[in-house]
């Protein structure tokens, strides 16, 4: 496996979407960005700040803030997948709450927002050899990746992993709070009008409705396989 190539996974929330291209870039030897994540550091930074809450959201001074938030990707040695760190505090289990999962989709919508985030992933895939997902990868990150893939998922199918996620977790959640968070987050990102999600031209839909964790796996990196020769 001598050529590198990009894989762009893009894909509906909840669809497993990190976890396939974490063990995808494990088992490929690639660099795996969760572009998500990144997305969620700054929705924490706003909440923290106080910018964003559920009546309220003030977007221009998240915007002149944007300087100050810096975010990087350091491995944990014990577990040997990368974690995310806000302005030098990792924040990994703070961003994967429910919280922030509720305020994300609006703050992900802001074009100043998207601009930032965007050119630095840009750069991390510059040497090629990166697993990277989102929502836009395919289409505005990386509109040549040679391998691009669209993930879906029923919305009930969805909101059902993230809820036993998140109670295994210990967060105290609903389903019916997780479910329409899922329903809430599609309509965001399919609308909004910087970079909706939508699928990238000449991506691969995997629809994992019906599909055991390992059946997914094996089909995406054959196809990965396939593409890099």
């Amino acid at each position: 496996m001598n050529k590198k190539i990009i894989i762009a996974i893009d894909g509906y929330s909840s669809t497993g979407k990190s976890t396939v291209a974490r063990q995808l870039a494990k088992k490929l030897g690639y660099i795996y960005v969760d572009t998500g994540a990144m997305y969620r550091a700054v929705t924490l930074y706003a909440m923290k700040q106080g910018y964003i809450g559920s009546d309220h959201f003030y977007k221009e001074a998240l915007e002149n803030s944007l300087p100050l938030i810096h975010i990087k990707f350091e491995v944990n040695p014990k577990t040997g997948l990368a974690e995310v760190v806000l302005n030098d505090k990792n924040v990994e289990k703070e961003i994967r709450t429910l919280g922030v999962s509720r305020l994300v989709s609006p703050v992900a919508a802001v074009s100043k927002v998207r601009k930032k985030l965007v050119e630095q992933q840009q750069l991390m895939g510059k040497d090629k050899g990166i697993v990277m997902d989102g929502r836009d990868i395919g289409t505005v990150v990386f509109p040549d990746a040679e391998l691009k893939l669209f993930m879906t998922a029923t919305a009930k199918d969805r909101a059902e992993r993230r809820y036993k996620e998140l109670v295994e977790r210990g967060d105290k959640v609903t389903y019916e709070d997780v479910l329409k968070n899922v329903v809430n987050r599609d309509h965001i990102d399919s609308t909004r009008k910087d970079s909706p999600l939508r699928k990238a031209e000449g991506a691969i839909q995997i629809d994992n409705s019906n599909l055991t964790l390992d059946e997914q796996f094996q089909q995406i990196l054959d196809l990965a396989q396939n593409t890099i020769g």
